[in-house]
């Protein structure tokens, strides 16, 4: 490749990748802008929570109709990457975009990142299929719409830009769309902020010097994180799965979903775990008086919620999980409390989705450069416990934890069906 070729290459990704970046971040701008909207509103009139299962008919109605092509979410968005699928109907964007707000307004356990990574990705494809790009460039704008929505969403674009690329395949980082993420991250994170949006801010991780008995504890901390992070992952999926099978329609689903939070919420007399939950995330940085249960009360609501079908995304929910077991886990350990909530926050999405990178620099970028290299040692020991599960099962996996790669990479549910399929059946 000459000179010319490759400075013609560099203009070409970052011209579209400003322009997917435009796109996510004022998408993005909007998505916030409605949540916070719809969660002050609950917030006001704590009565509507009531309604979460007729809105949960509602919804499940509506995608049971025409939500049928985007209903894998995130996962159809890994597909489409991997396997240059058709185009990702543009209505995905505004479908998941409703969906999200209203699980939110009506009390749904929910989070956002997900509806930044699909509204970011449809709308990336609708411009790639428009400028009828090559297969190959198509891939790398589509990794660029997945940065940037996620960067824009939480206002982290290195984090968002390390994310787009880690996310898809496991083991293995997308270098080839390096410049478009990094790209779409940095103008998509602009865009939002220049729209008025702005984000969350956790206090600072306290300076702590890494010591031989501080990485035990580490050890120790990482091993629950992975714990807790399997028990997610699993009960989500779980619900998922059995519920598919006992309760086929997807209407009666979200409905059924729906009344159980209505009775966890009334059970519990509070409204700490529903919707994103960020004041909870916050506290967990300075209450020593924060429940040392309430990890365990936000992974029900949010394994309910997002396993009966309702639209959102996990992360803001695994900051709180992650978060308010760090501080429960930093009491029991004697590590500062901020620091154990900053590198817990991190370290359950960094086991559940596969990316200790883009974690442990989104932990920098939210609770500052102190969190290193605590939040990295976390990240990487609860990524590699977790095994070969994910939130998002399409994910594909490249090198086993373990180090061997693969001949050709494998979807994590398809793994995980040829295990089941190999495993004896019960006796008798």
């Amino acid at each position: 490749m000459t000179r010319r070729d490759r400075l013609r290459a560099v203009a070409q990704w970052l011209g579209l990748g400003a322009l997917v970046g435009a796109l996510c971040g004022a998408a993005a701008a909007l998505f916030l802008w409605l949540l916070d909207e719809a969660t002050a509103y609950r917030t006001d009139h704590a009565a509507i929570v009531f309604a979460l299962p007729v809105a949960g008919l509602a919804i499940g109605w509506i995608y049971e109709r025409l939500g049928a092509p985007i209903a894998a979410g995130n996962n159809l968005v890994i597909d489409t990457i991997h396997d240059d699928g058709p185009e990702l109907p543009l209505r995905m964007a505004p479908m998941v975009l409703i969906g999200t707000v209203l699980t939110h307004l009506f009390g749904g356990s929910a989070g956002r990142e997900g509806t930044a990574v699909q509204m970011g990705a449809s709308l990336t494809d609708w411009v790639s299929h428009r400028l009828r790009l090559t297969p190959a460039l198509r891939r790398q704008l589509l990794a660029a719409g997945v940065a940037g929505g996620f960067g824009a969403v939480f206002g982290t674009p290195i984090a968002g830009a390390v994310f787009g690329l880690e996310f898809v395949v496991l083991g293995r980082l997308e270098y080839a769309a390096l410049a478009p993420a990094l790209t779409a991250a940095l103008v998509g994170d602009l865009t939002t902020r220049g729209l008025g949006i702005t984000h969350t801010i956790y206090p600072a991780a306290p300076a702590v010097p890494l010591t031989p008995l501080l990485v035990g504890k580490w050890l120790v901390f990482a091993i629950a994180v992975a714990a807790v992070t399997t028990l997610f992952i699993e009960l989500t999926h779980a619900i998922k799965r059995h519920g598919a099978r006992l309760v086929p329609r997807l209407p009666l689903r979200m409905a059924l979903g729906g009344l159980v939070v209505v009775a966890l919420w009334q059970l519990l007399g509070t409204a700490d775990y529903l919707g994103l939950g960020v004041p909870m995330i916050v506290r967990a940085f300075d209450d020593p008086d924060l429940p040392v249960y309430a990890f365990a009360l936000k992974l029900a609501f949010t394994a309910v919620t997002l396993g009966a079908g309702f639209l959102g995304g996990e992360v803001t929910p695994l900051f709180f999980i992650g978060a308010a077991l760090g501080s429960a886990l930093a009491g029991l350990l004697d590590i500062p409390i901020a620091l154990g909530a900053g590198v817990g926050l991190a370290a359950v999405f960094a086991a559940a989705a596969n990316t200790p990178l883009a974690l442990s620099i989104m932990a920098v970028e939210l609770t500052g450069g102190a969190a290193l290299p605590h939040v990295v040692i976390v990240c990487v020991v609860a990524y590699l416990l977790t095994g070969h599960r994910s939130i998002y099962p399409a994910q594909r996996l490249a090198f086993g934890k373990g180090g061997a790669p693969l001949a050709t990479p494998i979807a994590l549910r398809d793994l995980r069906a040829d295990r089941d399929a190999r495993r004896p059946p019960p006796p008798g």
